[in-house]
């Protein structure tokens, strides 16, 4: 059945890694040695075997959660995280498939197409299948401590709002480990790590548990799993009855059809599979359009806090008391819901400090809408029939674009915010940096947002930068040409907005405008006389004329002359030249996102900046050609 790409919610804590091998098939290997897994727990588990007789994408899933409850087994028992040897591997994935086809009747082969090696599952040196060094429970508590947010999180009951707390104690654990080991791309491998030991040593029930099962791997369950809570529906899933196999599939054919309810990763609700619209596996919540209606007082204009040529963003409040931040989208690029549920798929596995959460979403019929009084912009949907939103983490400090234009207004009234700080200046360009550096390398295939800019760039109640509205990001899959232009005049990069030429320096170019923005407080496009000027071209010609100190915004330029204050105005100058550099509009002469960081932070050398053609219809300041840091202090 070849290779299948899976998306696998990060919320439910999925068996992310088990899906990366190598090209040996474990029928390749003889002389078996015996499994030290207690394979059993296959068939006393509630678990769903319908998806390995309808879709290979959703068995290869469900597969890859049940067998990571018997590496959890492994690690409880001998605390080791991986298996020997191939050999032991090899006759673990026999076992279970045997296991699989006898009691389940699943398809011989489904195993070795879904794992179609065993190397992975095998303790190794080998670095891209490692993470800190880690191959033991002792090496784990070594580097993140013997007690961890696991502890206090994922030891008990892991059902309800428990799950929630515990996959977030995940991701906070992941972080910690990513930065010991100190390779972004190693982030999977070691959540492999994280969601086994939270299984296998942290759960008192132990990673065969029903509840530990459903939370911690995210295994769909058939039966249903009660909580304590009278009353509360977060564990209610179909039961489906056991008996004969034939029975049962003459039952499920008309359920299928009608209604079959999913436990919500998150623990939130049931979900209703058989309608029309299916939830996109994210790690996220799906939302009703009635839960979109409460949060957003039935969506008013009153609570409109964003509006864009790709949707309406509210301001809302769950019943849980958080703030949201509910987009409707319009006229989206996305060709139906099978498109919308890939792409959100996608947006809802990313993980980062310096990217906006994506907490849900909803896709809802306009009759659906209509029937329950919803209002707000009335040109939403996607053209289909159906209106989609995405509902991410309410940013308290807005837009940057609030914070850095000069004489700037919110809501039609003057702003009354302050000028960022120099250091907050920093910050911002170094948090947006690092959020492109995940979407670039830190995922694969790499994401290419498309409209960087500062309207999408949100802070936090830190004044951290975010980068937000994934709705035109698309992953960089075949081609490198589009012929479907999208983003935002100004930050186009002028091969993508005269060629459709999409590559990584199309957002290093929209990086580098927004660099100078931030230094500068101008905005992208100056539109207050009658000619257009980029602030591209208005940087330059007054950086090659000798005349950098005029491209800093006034509360910048406020320097002692003392030694401090000379090494803050060449660090300034230092992100004003990378901010040109990074917006050149020759390509070849942009740096990958990477360059630029480590330029920002002094590790590398910025190199000479080659001239610019001049904008046309425009004077040229006198140059001077080639320009280096030191020629600007």
């Amino acid at each position: 059945m070849g290779e299948f790409k899976i998306h696998l919610s990060a919320a439910s804590m999925l068996f992310l890694l088990l899906t990366r091998f190598s090209d040996v098939s474990p029928a390749e290997t003889a002389n078996i040695s015996s499994c030290p897994i207690d394979l059993s727990y296959v068939e006393t588990l509630p678990w769903n075997p319908i998806p390995c007789n309808s879709s290979i994408l959703n068995c290869c899933q469900t597969l890859t959660s049940l067998f990571g409850i018997g590496l959890a087994e492994h690690l409880k028992s001998t605390s080791e995280f991986r298996l020997p040897d191939l050999k032991t591997s090899t006759n673990c994935l026999s076992d279970f498939q045997s296991i699989l086809t006898a009691s389940f009747s699943v398809p011989p082969t489904v195993v070795s197409d879904c794992f179609p090696s065993a190397e992975r599952f095998v303790i190794s040196s080998d670095n891209n299948n490692s993470c800190a060094g880690i191959r033991t429970r002792r090496d784990f508590e070594e580097k993140v401590g013997k007690r961890t947010e696991l502890d206090g999180s994922c030891s008990g009951d892991v059902s309800g709002n428990n799950c929630t707390a515990c996959v977030n104690a995940g991701f906070d654990v992941n972080t910690k480990l990513v930065e010991i080991d100190g390779n972004q791309s190693h982030s999977e491998t070691c959540f492999y790590f994280v969601i086994t030991y939270a299984a296998g040593i942290v759960n008192k029930y132990g990673p065969t548990n029903v509840k530990t099962a459903g939370c911690i791997f995210g295994l769909p369950l058939l039966t249903e799993v009660l909580d304590n809570d009278t009353g509360s529906n977060r564990g209610v899933v179909v039961v489906i009855s056991s008996i004969s196999a034939a029975v049962a599939l003459i039952v499920l054919g008309i359920l299928l059809g009608l209604y079959l309810w999913r436990l919500d990763q998150n623990g939130r609700r049931m979900l209703p599979l058989g309608r029309k619209h299916q939830r996109p596996n994210i790690g996220s919540i799906w939302f009703t359009i009635k839960e979109l209606e409460r949060a957003t007082g039935n969506f008013t204009s009153k609570n409109i806090i964003g509006q864009g040529g790709f949707g309406v963003v509210y301001k809302g409040v769950l019943s849980d008391g958080s703030q949201v931040a509910v987009k409707k989208l319009s006229n989206s690029e996305f060709e139906g819901d099978d498109d919308f549920r890939n792409e959100t798929a996608i947006i809802g596995n990313l993980k980062h400090r310096n990217l906006v959460p994506l907490r849900g979403c909803c896709i809802c019929n306009i009759q659906e809408e209509e029937r329950g009084g919803g209002g707000g912009d009335e040109d939403g949907g996607g053209g289909d029939g159906t209106l989609r939103y995405l509902v991410y983490d309410y940013m308290p400090n807005g837009s940057l674009q609030r914070h850095i234009s000069s004489g700037g207004s919110v809501g039609g009234k003057k702003s009354q915010i302050q000028s960022l700080s120099w250091l907050q200046r920093k910050t911002v360009i170094l948090d947006v940096a690092k959020g492109i550096e995940y979407l670039h390398y830190g995922i694969k295939p790499p994401i290419f947002h498309r409209d960087i800019k500062t309207t999408n760039i949100l802070l936090d109640g830190e004044m951290r930068a975010r980068i937000a509205d994934f709705g035109l990001a698309k992953q960089n899959r075949t081609s490198d040409m589009t012929t479907r232009i999208a983003g935002t005049h100004g930050y186009l990069a002028p091969e993508y907005a005269l060629y459709g030429q999409l590559t990584e320096k199309s957002d290093v170019y929209s990086f580098g405008v927004v660099v100078l923005e931030i230094m500068s407080g101008r905005m992208a496009l100056d539109t207050s006389s009658s000619d257009v000027i980029l602030i591209t071209d208005w940087a330059w010609m007054l950086v090659k004329a000798g005349r950098s100190e005029e491209v800093l915004d006034k509360p910048l330029r406020k320097v002692q002359n003392d030694e401090e204050s000379k090494d803050t105005m060449d660090l300034m100058n230092r992100f004003v030249l990378v901010g040109i550099l990074c917006s050149h509009v020759m390509v070849a002469l942009r740096p990958t996102i990477a360059d630029a960081l480590k330029m920002l932070d002094g590790d590398i050398e910025i190199p000479t900046i080659h001239d610019r053609p001049a904008p046309l219809g425009r004077e040229s300041i006198p140059v001077v050609y080639d320009c280096k840091l030191a020629d600007m202090v």
